[in-house]
């Protein structure tokens, strides 16, 4: 019951940073997941492999909620979708098919460094320049593979790739979090099934496993991270954002060096 609590309160947590900052909790979901799975007694050659694809799981629910909001209020590029998406699905997929056979304390240090360089960037607001031209058809397409093989490594949407991208063209920023938001839904049913057939013959995976997918805590994350995303959405509009940045940057920096040192 305990366990279950802790899968709410993240998915909690995810929400309201979904709704603050425009990305997905998934850099805080997968460091609580690992922790959880640990405690559990869970292996260690399967657990870090367990929370990144359920990470992408959970992903599928709240990517839905946000892009039907995205979408009645017209803000997603359905065009640059499209075009990104065939490249996400491929790098999505690629990026599962590499991951299994990386043992767990490996990818936690790649998370822990990954952690810590977008803890860099969100403290200093790190943005690369650009003439605000749009890639054609082959750049989007590559683009997306990129955004797709990352996600799939870190068990996150992409928004940590897609909105600097997409800002980096020149894309408004509400029209960019919005087309983001619904790159992830590729990201996360593309990661989700490749996860499935990677883990299905894996050895020393708990019960209410599918693959690598532990549903116990893909329900308690669903359940809170959807309604809670409104209540981050709220405090964006009345909260000062570059301080909140800040904060979760520190809190990035932290994950990162328990994932490397400890």
């Amino acid at each position: 019951m305990l366990t279950f609590l802790i899968f709410l309160a993240v998915g909690a947590l995810a929400g309201v940073l979904a709704g603050l900052f425009g990305i997905g909790g998934g850099m805080v979901i997968v460091p609580v997941l690992v922790l959880t799975f640990t405690a559990q007694g869970i292996s260690e050659a399967v657990l870090t492999h367990m929370a990144v694809a359920t990470s992408l799981a959970t992903i599928v629910f709240t990517s839905i909620s946000s892009v039907r909001e995205h979408h009645r209020n017209g803000a997603v590029d359905w065009s640059l979708v499209a075009m990104l998406s065939i490249g996400i699905v491929v790098g999505t997929a690629i990026g599962v098919s590499l991951i299994t056979s990386v043992p767990g304390p490996v990818l936690q240090n790649i998370i822990g460094v990954f952690a810590l360089l977008l803890a860099v960037k969100m403290f200093f607001g790190i943005e690369p320049g650009s003439d605000g031209k749009r890639p054609g058809t082959t750049g989007l397409v590559t683009a997306g593979g990129v955004i797709g093989f990352g996600s799939s490594w870190f068990g996150i949407g992409g928004g940590t790739f897609t909105v600097p991208y997409l800002t980096w063209m020149k894309v408004p920023m509400r029209q960019a979090v919005a087309t983001s938001a619904a790159c992830g839904l590729p990201i996360a049913i593309t990661g989700a099934v490749s996860n499935v057939f990677a883990g299905w013959s894996a050895e020393g995976l708990p019960a209410w496993t599918t693959g690598f997918l532990y549903w116990p805590a893909i329900a308690g994350i669903v359940l809170t991270s959807v309604p809670f995303a409104k209540v981050g959405a709220r405090l964006a509009h009345r909260l000062d954002q570059a301080k909140l940045k800040k904060g979760f940057a520190l809190l990035l920096f932290v994950v990162g060096l328990k994932f490397l040192l400890f």
